[in-house]
């Protein structure tokens, strides 16, 4: 028995993590940021590949039985190899979920014009992931995206409230927007980006609907465990969250406090399995 694993590339995941944490406040957490190599999405596959199955190695031996990857350029590039390759080796009975997959199933039902906009990381975008699983649950969706390379940098350094940071971010929502003018419906498929969700509704027409994954994800764990008690007999239940970096500790106390909406005291790790 052991906590929930939730794990992503720097502090985005600490936004699924907060909303999964209000849907099941009694379970543990280990939270684990791999902030020393953030950003993934402009990493090759293989390497985003390799990153994750350290990460994930590394909450497996810390006791976890369940990982969620909140990182959606991780649950893209890596999950489904570490599913189908790494898990059968490493213990069959430990599993690893992605925060696609919930937010696929059901996406399609905010619009009504059909029309989904996706703003995602280069590596999200190029995976054509959210493209293919929206199109096996809701064939009659039409998908945009738009990369936004430069939006992780801007969160992480915490220059997104500046002028030149909004700039960047716009520009991007406008070309996303100029894709399709029957957009109703823009996924925020990056766990980064909850923090810009206010920025982002304030640039897009009123009748658009903005998305973050965060409570769709939670509603997604809840139904996973409920359906599957064998792993939640697994998951050990004191209410407590404990949180790793690969960064400097202060550096992550300080930052993760803001996505978290509390106060957040880490450990120091490194990644070298």
């Amino acid at each position: 028995m052991g906590p929930i694993g939730i794990f992503d590339s720097g502090y985005g995941g600490l936004t699924i993590l907060s909303d999964i944490r209000e849907r099941l406040p009694q379970y543990d957490y280990l939270y684990l940021g791999d902030n020393a190599r953030a950003p993934y999405g402009t990493r090759s596959f293989d390497v985003v590949y390799e990153f994750t199955l350290e990460a994930v190695k590394e909450l497996f031996d810390r006791g976890c039985e369940l990982v969620i990857l909140a990182c959606n350029t991780s649950s893209a590039k890596a999950l489904r190899t570490i599913q189908q390759k790494d898990l059968p080796h490493i213990d069959p009975d430990k599993r690893v979920l992605g925060v696609l997959r919930p937010t696929t199933e059901i996406i399609s039902q905010f619009t009504k014009s059909n029309h989904i906009g996706i703003l995602a990381t280069e590596g999200t975008v190029n995976s054509q992931s959210y493209v293919i699983e929206i199109g096996k649950f809701a064939p009659q969706c039409e998908v945009h995206q738009q990369a936004c390379p430069l939006w992780v940098p801007l969160i992480e350094n915490n220059e997104h409230h500046t002028h030149a940071g909004r700039e960047f971010i716009s520009k991007d929502v406008q070309a996303l927007l100029e894709e399709c003018d029957q957009i109703d419906t823009i996924l925020l498929a990056c766990t980064h980006y909850p923090v810009l969700k206010e920025y982002i509704e304030s640039l897009v027409p009123d009748h658009v609907k903005v998305i973050s994954q965060g409570k769709i994800v939670a509603n997604g764990i809840a139904d996973y465990l409920r359906r599957h008690p064998w792993m939640d007999a697994k998951c050990t239940k004191n209410g407590t969250v404990t949180f790793l970096t690969t960064e400097s500790k202060e550096e992550f106390d300080r930052n993760a406090s803001d996505y978290f909406g509390e106060k957040v005291e880490s450990m120091h790790i490194s990644l070298n399995h």
